[in-house]
């Protein structure tokens, strides 16, 4: 199978590394995981396990990468740091096409229609003086 190549996708504060599977010697570089099944959207307690991740990491770590995975790279990994865009503030097309600008092919109709249909709850949104997005 020819899987992309890894991606990153920074956006204010937060930068990611989209990948497909790791490999047995990369695999320890990640620290959670949480299986869904591949096409659909992620269940809500692994959205909240998520945000509370990135919440905490970024705050932990300002600047730091949380790298992210699937398959193929191509659909739950991007539709995981959508909605982190999402909760950031940005609004779904524009992350999406965010997401698409360096992951050609990323999303499939089931989870661009939950993206559109997603209420974002600004987990990860607060202002800074400058008037950027920042991990409270």
């Amino acid at each position: 199978m020819n899987r992309p190549a890894p991606v990153e996708i920074s956006y204010e504060n937060m930068r990611f590394l989209i990948t497909h599977n790791p490999t047995n010697a990369t695999l320890n570089k990640f620290t959670e995981d949480w299986p869904f099944d591949d096409g659909a959207p992620p269940p809500n307690q692994i959205v909240d396990d998520w945000l509370n991740l990135l919440k905490t990491k970024f705050r932990e770590e300002p600047g730091c990468c949380v790298a992210v995975h699937c398959v193929a790279g191509l659909g739950r990994a991007p539709v995981l740091v959508a909605l982190a865009l999402i909760e950031c503030g940005m609004k779904y097309e524009d992350a999406v096409q965010f997401i698409r600008q360096k992951r050609r092919g990323a999303f499939n109709s089931k989870q661009l229609l939950y993206l559109e249909k997603y209420r974002p709850k600004m987990r990860l949104r607060f202002r800074d003086t400058n008037g950027h997005c920042c991990i409270q």
